[in-house]
């Protein structure tokens, strides 16, 4: 029977609380180009930081304006040159730098200022600051070609911010960096980006870039990257990173590697992206953590509530046998549990019988939201790497639902009489459960 749109709402919200419980009172830089401004996409995601903000996110909003200083230029009929990526900044173009920059200062507060009835921005109290926060020097000369007024971050002002913060405003941060003899500096937005979110050691710095993030040459998304894995991608001959990500991800990469806890880089096409990569499982881009996000580990008396969570619904329609809290209290210490971030999102179980040299494979189970991702797989391969550790032949599964799916994974059905003698005694021919067994 397909769930009703009300109760997808309401399993969606309660999904929802973990995230918006860890989030609250973390700081976020989430950073964009001038596309999103210049293609009439910033008063959705305006939606979405008025969201965060009332749940309490510290937001720090980096903007860039390559675009609009395109534009300016192209009508100037002024060319640019550009030097491993940035581009030289000459004084016709710094002009059109500050113009544009100080537009879309102008433009992007006034958005966050609405406060509109019957839309997303109703009672909305958005208080936005905006100053001399980065401290920039030049870059120099590149290649035998001097960037002149194309700088780099010197220094950002982490007292001044987090004083911005406290006070519940937004920190809205332009692409331009100032010296201390009142120099002015184009910065590259991935530049500020990256440096504020180290010196601010923020939860999460997100990127918004044209693509869904970053991506195979087949298309293939990769949802989840280590720093290591991320810099062997970068570094591969054959990888070719499209659009922007070959700006955001190694700078990602850094940040992660200097104390950022996430680092995202997500559409900003697609429609609530930002919502969606942060509050929902599976996320919609590229997230780089420093440690692998899903990991395996024996269960903790802790992860019974979690459990319990995972078999209920199975154990109601007969899949399972029926398992209390009292026994699983005490059995805890065979289970494995698989930790997508905090999250349980599969168990097994696994019942020695040291006589018989065997065990029984019980209790395999996956979070709905993440099946066909493998899970299974690696809690049986877990379970198979816990029975070989103690010198065990070979393990045995009951089952009265998944025998293709055990057959599949190199187990063969037996007869009931192969079982260890205690387990046989067990046997309960009314559920007419499948033996399977599996030889180590």
């Amino acid at each position: 029977m397909a769930v009703s749109t009300p109760d997808r709402f309401v399993q969606w919200f309660r999904a929802a609380a973990p995230y918006i419980h860890a989030f609250r009172g973390r700081t976020f830089v989430i950073a964009f180009g001038g596309e999103v401004v210049l293609e009439n996409r910033f008063v959705g995601l305006n939606h979405d930081l008025n969201l965060l903000a009332a749940l309490g996110v510290r937001l720090v909003v980096v903007h860039g304006a390559r675009a609009q200083i395109d534009v300016k230029l192209n009508e100037l009929g002024h060319k640019t040159r550009y030097v491993r990526g940035l581009r030289v900044t000459d004084d016709i173009t710094l002009a059109c730098a500050k113009e544009a920059s100080g537009r879309l200062r102008v433009e992007i507060e006034a958005l966050l200022s609405m406060g509109l009835p019957n839309s997303p921005m109703a009672n909305a109290d958005i208080r936005v600051s905006s100053g001399n926060f980065v401290t920039a020097k030049p870059i120099g000369i590149l290649d035998g070609i001097d960037l002149q007024h194309t700088g780099e971050v010197r220094k950002v002002d982490v007292p001044a911010i987090n004083d911005r913060l406290n006070y519940g405003e937004l920190v809205l941060i332009s692409p331009l960096g100032f010296s201390a003899t009142g120099e002015i500096f184009n910065v590259a937005l991935e530049n500020v980006a990256e440096s504020v979110a180290v010196a601010l050691q923020a939860e999460k710095l997100i990127f918004m870039t044209d693509r869904s993030g970053v991506t195979s040459a087949r298309g293939h998304l990769y949802r989840e990257l280590t720093p290591l894995q991320a810099r062997k991608l970068i570094n591969r001959k054959d990888t070719v990173l499209d659009g922007d990500a070959q700006l955001y991800l190694p700078c990602a990469v850094r940040a992660c590697e200097q104390g950022v806890k996430r680092a995202h880089l997500i559409s900003r096409h697609a429609e609530g992206a930002l919502l969606q990569e942060l509050f929902t499982h599976h996320g919609v881009g590229t997230m780089i953590a420093p440690d692998p996000v899903e990991k395996m580990r024996d269960a903790k008396i802790t992860d019974i509530g979690a459990i319990l969570a995972l078999i209920e619904p199975l154990e109601a329609d007969g899949t399972l046998v029926k398992r209390g809290r009292d026994l699983l209290e005490m059995e805890i210490n065979r289970f494995a549990v698989l930790d997508h971030d905090g999250m349980i999102i599969g168990c097994a179980a696994l019942y020695p019988f040291a006589e018989e040299r065997a065990a029984e494979l019980a209790c395999l189970v996956v979070h709905p939201d993440f099946r066909g991702r493998d899970a299974g797989e690696r809690l049986l391969e877990a379970m198979e790497q816990r029975a070989r550790r103690k010198r065990l032949k070979k393990i045995f599964v009951l089952t009265t639902r998944a025998e293709h799916w055990f057959v599949e994974r190199g187990f063969a059905e037996v007869n009931v009489d192969e079982l260890p003698a205690q387990k046989r005694e067990m046997y309960n021919y009314q559920r007419r459960s499948v033996v399977l067994i599996k030889r180590l």
